[in-house]
């Protein structure tokens, strides 16, 4: 018999047999619609599990009887162990196939909210959380193999939208959700209002997921010293993010060993990566100029979108008092739209006329523009003046998520899915990390400056302005006799303004940076990557003339 390969004429192209699908891969239909509309509904649980608890850690805090510092860690460990086991799941569910994996990983998160607000003291919720952020972060890598692995590919694109949900809208309806199960149900329902939710996913998972096998015969080859280095120095490296500006960086002696030993034990495992036979995921994709320019796109934009939704409501919070119910419609103004725009971008950029990397940047100009009116923010703001910001924000954030993914999947081989999933899920949990900290240390920093510079404004105009009178004390001189009183709240009232005068000047600053940040990934990214196209069936295969 002749070779296909060795009898084509030179200088025409080579045609390939299409490489045999695996025989677990069930026809496309509505059982397999079912099993990855599960797999989604799992992820999702998975983050409001995060987002509804981060963000009524006050309430959480009030009920349980625990002090702000220990309600840190809190946080910290659950994200810690999050991001951690995001770059190494891939590995386990090849192993245990993805079918039982998702089911008993959901089935995890799900079971230990239970005890959850019942724990005694910090210690023991510190633990049930660690356990609840690994379970939790292994399942959106799979979800990523699940959309790109089942669908066809006429439809992979709509897949990776689905996915783009976790970064877009599962993010922005965790204020509302916090809002309504604590303001109508109970505190209690911030950690189970999850249950239900895993119960249908792991139903619709049971059902629509091909029973894969397993393969133990992989753990002969398993990176026993990778996962032993790796998960914590990925776990100290998150740690010091969460941590870091509380505890004031490295003139804490916990930060400076987190950083020091989680950042060698990082380079260890990186290097050992490198080498090993059987790897968590590979190093070498970076000398690709598409992964190179996905990953850092990703981890900015992702940062950049937590940050935008994070001023809004710091803002309403300590300047204008709101509580969460009232902030809520501030986010959901951007997380429903996301059910009409996700599809709607995924469905432009399946067209092969259309380029990625200009949706990419168009979505840059979109944040760029949100951040630009952003700038305009005073002390009289209230909450309707955000909504023009969150409708450019509506479009930008699934213009620039889904190319990024479409760029950092598409040129990529079947077999070298697993690989670059768990290397995007991990930088992916680890930008909130890095929007957590960069907005932690940037707001405080600046809002430290521009109130010394106010107070040292008042003072050097203070004598000059002493004839005018006190207008703060002019006011309250009628609500008491006592003159000493007056002026104490009169210095009350002034330190309120100073500060509220200090977060928004600090917060518009944010805005400046986040301005050219866009602007530099728009321009990143039409220079760097290279252009990729949307996935087609294979042609059939042409005979050997």
């Amino acid at each position: 018999m002749t070779n296909a390969a060795s009898a084509s004429v030179p200088g025409e192209p080579v045609i390939h047999a299409s490489p045999p699908r695996p025989s677990y891969i069930p026809p496309f239909g509505l059982r397999t619609v079912v099993g990855c509309l599960g797999m989604l509904l799992a992820v999702h649980v998975a983050g409001f599990n995060e987002h509804v608890t981060e963000i009524g850690l006050s309430d959480i805090r009030g009920a349980m009887h625990i002090g702000h510092d220990e309600g840190t860690w809190v946080i910290a460990i659950y994200e810690a162990f999050n991001i951690a086991a995001m770059a190494f799941t891939p590995w386990f569910y090849m192993t245990f196939s993805i079918y039982r994996f998702s089911i008993f990983m959901t089935a995890m998160l799900a079971l230990l909210s239970i005890p959850a607000p019942f724990m005694p003291d910090v210690t023991s919720l510190c633990i049930l959380r660690a356990f609840q952020g690994l379970a939790g972060g292994c399942l959106p890598p799979v979800l990523m193999t699940v959309m790109l692995k089942y669908l066809p590919p006429q439809i992979r694109v709509f897949g990776i939208g689905g996915y783009a949900m976790s970064a877009t809208f599962g993010p922005n309806l965790g204020l509302p959700l916090e809002a309504f199960w604590f303001e109508h149900v109970g505190w209690h329902w911030l950690y189970w209002e999850i249950i239900p939710t895993a119960a249908l996913a792991i139903a619709m998972m049971s059902y629509g997921l091909p029973r894969d096998p397993m393969y133990f015969e992989r753990f002969k080859k398993f990176n026993w010293f990778g996962i032993l280095v790796g998960l914590p120095a990925i776990c100290s490296l998150v740690i010091v993010l969460y941590q870091g500006d509380r505890l004031d960086w490295f003139r804490s002696s916990t930060i400076t060993n987190l950083t020091f030993w989680g950042g060698a034990a990082f380079i260890v495992f990186v290097i050992n990566e490198a080498f090993h036979p059987s790897p968590y995921f590979k190093i070498q994709y970076w000398t690709s100029r598409n992964i190179q320019a996905a990953l850092l796109s990703l981890v900015g934009i992702l940062a950049i979108c937590s940050i935008m939704s994070e001023i809004p409501a710091t803002y309403l919070e300590v300047v204008r008092g709101y509580r969460p119910i009232q902030t809520a419609p501030v986010s959901l103004v951007v997380a429903l739209p996301q059910l009409i725009m996700l599809p709607l971008i995924a469905s432009i950029c399946n067209n092969p006329k259309v380029d990625c990397r200009l949706v990419l940047a168009g979505g840059m100009l979109c944040l760029a523009g949100a951040a630009w009116l952003g700038t305009w923010l005073t002390v009289d703001w209230v909450r309707d003046n955000f909504y023009l910001i969150q409708l450019l924000q509506i479009f930008g954030q699934p213009m620039t998520v889904i190319p990024t993914l479409m760029l950092a999947t598409m040129a990529m081989g079947p077999a070298d899915g697993p690989f670059i999933s768990g290397m995007v899920n991990m930088l992916k949990g680890l930008a909130n990390a890095v929007a957590f900290a960069l907005f932690s240390a940037v707001s405080r920093r600046r809002e430290q400056y521009h109130s010394t510079m106010l107070l040292d404004h008042h003072g050097t105009h203070q004598l000059a302005l002493q004839g005018m009178g006190n207008p703060i004390d002019q006011q309250l001189a009628g609500l008491s006799p006592d003159a000493a009183h007056t002026a104490w709240n009169g210095l009350q009232v002034f330190h309120t303004y100073l500060h509220e005068q200090s977060l928004v000047l600090a917060l518009t600053d944010i805005y400046y940076v986040l301005i050219w940040v866009c602007f530099g990934y728009a321009a990143m990214n039409l220079v760097l990557p290279h252009r990729v196209y949307p996935p087609r069936a294979p042609s059939p295969n042409i005979p050997a003339r």
